[in-house]
């Protein structure tokens, strides 16, 4: 578990993490009326804040909630997180609320100022564990809402299927909606078949993951084959590779999915390619920084 770094955001005040207080009738407590994101920040620089930002107000569109920044004000607060905690390497967690109403009430406040909070993590290396063995996964039923694209604080969906996984001894829930595999319970999910990279394409089953487009534009740029298409079940668990990819884990390989191997059982050569290549961007993306 990440432990919060002592330095939050709330509501125009920068604050010890412990102090930060919300009311109990904020609609993101009583409804989970609300979105989040998440930014990995390396060497004390935000990591493709834009395309964190966009995807930010995208969740925000799907809501019909004001975003309360500009960009310029969401990275100039966010830069400012980061110095708070001390720079070095950091996972962002940024979430907007509807904000406090004076009742309990399902329909939108009128002139209701949201709720935006903040809080920073220690962001750690891919374990070593994991790099050289991969994870186990388990496939579960997408027991989730038909919103997947909108990056909700409602995410009890997940939890449930994450927990379900870990009770099972697995990382993480792969997850299955109409026969088709769409991602992780927390995590975008490629395979490789027939030596292709494969994911699913976006589309309201899945979040539009920034590491995910990062992969993708790494495939172009180093000439690997890949497609964007729906993966069925059988698909899945006749896959060459199976990877997956997140802001905080960047991509890991599935090695086991519901009790059998994955390949030869270790993480195959194209994830060790494309872990390669993550991590010479990022080497050239600080060694370019002012």
């Amino acid at each position: 578990m990440a432990v919060s770094l002592p330095v939050a955001y709330l509501n125009g005040k920068f604050l010890p993490v412990a102090a930060a207080r919300i009311s109990p009738l904020d609609r993101g407590f009583l409804f989970a009326d609300g979105v989040y994101e998440v930014i990995p920040v390396y060497a004390g620089r935000l990591f493709r804040p834009a395309d964190h930002l966009r995807r930010l107000q995208s969740s925000l569109d799907g809501i019909r909630l004001q975003n309360p920044h500009d960009e310029a004000q969401w990275s100039m607060l966010l830069e400012r997180l980061v110095r708070e905690n001390g720079g070095g390497y950091q996972a962002l967690y940024l979430q907007v609320t509807r904000g406090t109403d004076t009742g309990r009430d399902h329909a939108f406040p009128q002139k209701t100022p949201p709720t935006v909070f903040a809080m920073a993590s220690a962001l750690d290396e891919l374990p070593a564990a994991i790099r050289e063995h991969g994870v186990r996964a388990i496939t579960l039923a997408d027991i989730r809402w038909h919103r997947c694209d909108i990056k909700s604080v409602a995410l009890l969906g997940h939890v449930l299927l994450r927990q379900t996984a870990l009770e099972q001894h697995a990382s993480e829930a792969i997850l299955l909606r109409d026969g088709h595999a769409t991602e992780g319970s927390a995590s975008n999910l490629f395979i490789v078949d027939a030596g292709v990279i494969v994911t699913p394409p976006k589309s309201t089953d899945l979040l539009p993951g920034i590491t995910r487009d990062l992969l993708l534009e790494l495939a172009v740029s180093h000439g690997l084959a890949y497609r964007e298409s729906r993966i069925p079940e059988t698909q899945l668990h006749r896959a060459q590779e199976i990877w997956l990819s997140s802001s905080t884990r960047e991509v890991y390989a599935v090695t086991e999915l519901d009790g059998r191997g994955i390949g030869d059982g270790k993480p195959g050569p194209l994830w060790r390619c494309m872990y390669d290549y993550v991590q010479q961007y990022k080497t050239a993306l600080l060694s370019a920084a002012p």
